[in-house]
């Protein structure tokens, strides 16, 4: 089975993160981390920081990875490195999906995820009660 490495980007802002939905393709109206596909020559955060750029005209700054998800769907493998990341310029515009939400904590559940995607979201969890804690000291 063909594996396709991919990079997606947990924007965060606070206690929220971003999550937008697919408008297009095999997975249309599902919910997933922006992101996409790593080119021949690219690291995963210059492919992080393109793809960003082209699906939402913003730039983002990737302070690190939080982990890696091994998934297979019926026709491919994929693995996809996950970067919390941060935004640096530009407003989030959607130049390719369908719709798109700030997702607090409590609210991460209200979206239909991609199955990739929802295997993310424990060590999300984490991160952000973590993060949320160490701003309370």
């Amino acid at each position: 089975m063909k594996t396709v490495n991919v990079v997606a980007a947990l924007i965060i802002n606070q206690d929220q993160v971003f999550a937008t939905q697919r408008g297009y393709g095999e997975f249309k109206d599902g919910w997933e981390f922006p992101g996409g596909k790593i080119e021949p020559g690219e690291t995963p955060e210059e492919a992080l920081k393109r793809e960003i750029k082209e699906e939402l005209a913003t730039e983002i700054q990737v302070e690190k990875l939080l982990t890696t998800v091994e998934y297979d769907y019926p026709t491919f493998q994929l693995s996809m490195q996950c970067f919390i990341c941060k935004v640096e310029r530009g407003n989030l515009t959607l130049l390719e999906h369908e719709a798109a939400r700030w997702l607090s904590y409590d609210e991460l559940d209200d979206v239909d995820w991609l199955p990739a995607d929802r295997i993310v979201m424990g060590e999300l969890r984490k991160y952000l009660i973590k993060d949320q804690n160490e701003k309370e000291k």
